[in-house]
């Protein structure tokens, strides 16, 4: 069923809901990675904005994510890929954030870096294929892109991934979260059954553990690309039932 504007208008007055998703990418990505969500979402009278993270560090892609979420005229519901997924856990608290949406993400809690979270489980095939540059930032090889990041993708589809990578600042992986958000907002989670990247029982631990509404999926590290539909619906779905009364920055 399609959401009308009028009906998104009416839940917003009524208490129920938001028309506002911020969409946050991860590592060796840009915000195109949401490409084939955004036209889904807005079909569904829903307002979208990608935030570009620069991959410099957690300060640094929060500050561009909050940048994003004071664009906005009113509630925010907050997504974020994999490494978008510490992000936003911190970008979170903002007041403005209504619900959180993680996607085949991280979940740190508070005192605790990327790093630290996913060495709590076996280490996935995609760990072998991170490549350090002189610079202090990490890549993923083509066999990394191909077989261990997109691996249900058209080759096209991971050749793009491959050259449009966006290598990030590996100290950034070892900052630490100050407050997890997700300890005072609702939040939902897509579990990427396939994953190579981050280990799926991790992500199947950190979604109960944050107590989100979750979809597990088959599918690689990018189900949002994978199977668009469906992530676009959950993610739909969770605008629909936020409560943008309910829930309020702990001061």
């Amino acid at each position: 069923m399609t959401l009308s504007l009028t009906h998104e208008a009416d839940a917003q007055r009524t208490g129920g809901g938001v028309k506002n998703v911020v969409l946050v990418h991860g590592t060796w990505a840009d915000g195109s990675s949401w490409a084939k969500i955004i036209p889904l979402l807005e079909a569904q009278g829903l307002h979208v904005i990608a935030v570009q993270n620069p991959l410099t560090s957690l300060g640094d892609d929060v500050a561009a994510t909050k940048r994003a979420i004071a664009l906005q005229d009113g509630p925010v519901l907050l997504v974020g890929h994999s490494w978008g997924g510490v992000v936003v856990t911190e970008a979170g608290n903002d007041p403005n954030v209504k619900g959180l949406v993680y996607v085949a993400a991280a979940v740190p809690d508070e005192g605790q870096s990327f790093l630290e979270l996913v060495q709590t489980a076996p280490a996935t095939p995609g760990n072998d294929e991170i490549r350090p540059d002189a610079y202090g930032f990490v890549s993923m090889t083509r066999k990394g892109i191909y077989e261990d990041f997109a691996q249900d993708l058209p080759e096209a589809e991971r050749e793009l991934i491959l050259v449009t990578q966006g290598p990030q600042a590996f100290s950034a992986l070892q900052e630490k979260v100050t407050h997890a958000a997700w300890k005072t907002r609702p939040s939902w989670y897509v579990v990427a059954g396939n994953d190579r990247m981050i280990n799926p029982d991790l992500e199947r631990s950190l979604a109960k553990k944050i107590g989100a509404t979750t979809l597990e999926l088959n599918t690689s590290h990018v189900p949002m690309l994978s199977q668009p539909e469906r992530v676009a619906a959950f993610i739909a779905e969770a605008a629909r039932q936020v409560d943008v009364h309910e829930y309020a920055q702990e001061k």
